[in-house]
């Protein structure tokens, strides 16, 4: 019992404690009888039950192998549900033929790794539903305020907080306050494919050179001139800082260098 609770602390695991919390949230997201869904961390599985209520498949990857063997004695009656010993941050979806979602409660340690892995690992995932500490979900989705972050993955996804969590829905109960965020891919992203490179090393570029403000980060990319018509034009102060400009901003921006170049 003491080394499983050590194990809860040290991945920064709090799961929730009521089944009927579950089925809210899952009853929240687009999950339905045709979807494949992929669930991270699975835990004792409490959302795995709702999951495989509403869902075709359920795919639960828990790299704690004694939970495994305790979710496969659970749900070894359901046909609809696999459960997978991996880590999530190795496992490939490469030779996965259909779209699918996912659904996860996300370890805090692990929040930052899990979303690269789940933005920028070429897939078809379409929808992802994501129970995270509510400071990381507003970094990665760019609210209040637009981030590095943000700005580089949500030409491709869109964010939004469906609502929060209390403390007390968890187990332990953590010293962070927690939001239930949706993920879903943009049917056309905001650029086109040819100028997806181009534009994260312009947008990392603009959050990287250290200067008090983008005038003086790209004075080697924009004249003057072209940085008071372009600061017009999209409605952004000449002073302005990388996180202040909204994303539309970012690529009125990006498009403004892309035909400077031209």
């Amino acid at each position: 019992m003491e080394t499983r609770q050590h194990k809860r602390i040290s991945l920064a695991q709090n799961f929730l404690r009521s089944p009927k919390l579950a089925h809210r949230l899952v009853a929240m997201s687009t999950i339905g009888p045709s979807d494949t869904v992929y669930e991270i961390g699975p835990g004792d599985g409490i959302i795995t039950a709702a999951l495989a209520r509403v869902a075709a498949h359920v795919t639960a990857i828990e790299k704690d192998p004694e939970l495994v063997c305790r979710l496969r004695t659970r749900f070894r009656l359901l046909d609809n549900v696999e459960i997978e010993e991996r880590d999530f941050l190795f496992y490939s979806f490469h030779t996965r033929l259909s779209e699918y979602k996912i659904f996860a409660n996300i370890p805090y340690n692990s929040t930052a790794q899990i979303l690269r892995k789940i933005l920028y690992e070429r897939s078809k995932l379409s929808e992802g539903y994501l129970i995270l500490q509510k400071e990381a979900a507003e970094k990665f989705s760019g609210c209040p305020r637009e981030t590095l972050f943000s700005i580089l993955v949500k030409p491709f996804f869109e964010f939004h907080i469906l609502t929060r969590l209390r403390r007390t829905d968890f187990r332990p109960m953590p010293h962070v306050d927690s939001v239930f965020l949706s993920i879903k891919r943009r049917t056309t992203p905001l650029i086109e494919a040819q100028d997806v490179i181009p534009y994260r090393e312009f947008v990392r570029y603009g959050f990287g050179r250290w200067k008090p403000n983008l005038k003086l980060a790209f004075k080697n990319v924009f004249t003057y001139k072209q940085w008071k018509r372009l600061a017009r034009s999209l409605d952004f102060p000449l002073n302005a800082t990388p996180t202040e400009l909204s994303l539309e901003q970012w690529l009125g921006l990006y498009h403004g260098f892309r035909n400077r170049r031209r």
